[in-house]
């Protein structure tokens, strides 16, 4: 019998209201099960990037990447720092309809969570913080053939190597027994070599509800989504 995992490391970008439903959802799991959870970064401004416009790093300010950076800088002092500004950044954009990636919500939500309200400042005159979040995001893209978030790295195990899941795609967060079922059918699915994806499609009803779930995001953000073909 396998043993249990006991930590993954989750790659997040707090502009995707995807991966913020599957973090909630894995909290849940961590706070039933007391798994670990390393939080990583990956940036949907870089991967949809369009040829001739600039990267992300190159901006004063980006809607992703600049609180990416925020993350960079907390995460070097606490974890739970890292967990907490991203659960306060999901938050705010997708649940209250705000930007977290306005400077004085920012300084507001860090005050929040028991950081300084400098710290955004600190972060983005910090070059450092860029080369951390490149480091993740080109570790997933490049490495872990990452094409969006959420992702899942779980760690090798005596049986297998470490596996990538993008994913699980799920709306609402699942609580309680039927979060812990998700992450069993997670963790099965992760054991199964040569498995890719399974899906279940999204009939108008199911589209209308997710429109629903995602009315805040859609509000507040100052962005174009763009959705490419999965690979």
């Amino acid at each position: 019998m396998p043993k249990p995992f006991t930590e993954i490391d989750f790659f997040f970008d707090p502009m995707c209201p995807w991966a913020y439903q599957t973090s909630l959802w894995i909290r849940e799991v961590r706070r039933l099960n007391g798994l670990h959870i390393n939080w990583r970064f990956f940036s949907l401004e870089e991967i949809n990037r369009p040829d001739g416009k600039k990267h992300p790093w190159e901006r004063a300010l980006a809607y992703g990447w600049s609180p990416l950076r925020v993350a960079a800088r907390l995460r070097r002092q606490d974890m739970a720092l890292c967990d907490a500004w991203y659960a306060a950044c999901g938050k705010a954009l997708h649940t209250d309809g705000r930007k977290p990636h306005d400077p004085e919500i920012a300084r507001e939500l860090l005050i929040g969570i028991g950081a300084q309200a400098d710290d955004w400042d600190l972060a983005l005159s910090d070059e450092t913080t860029n080369d951390d979040v490149k480091a993740d995001h080109f570790y997933a893209s490049e490495k872990l053939a990452a094409f969006g978030v959420p992702i899942l790295l779980f760690p090798p195990s005596e049986t297998q190597s470490e596996k990538t899941v993008f994913g699980p795609v799920v709306v609402p967060a699942p609580m309680g027994d039927e979060a812990l079922a998700l992450w069993e059918l997670t963790v099965a699915y992760t054991r199964v070599n040569g498995l890719y994806e399974m899906k279940t499609p999204k009939t108008k009803t199911d589209l209308e509800f997710i429109g629903r779930v995602f009315t805040p995001y859609l509000q507040a953000r100052d962005w174009q989504s763009i959705q490419n073909p999965a690979p």
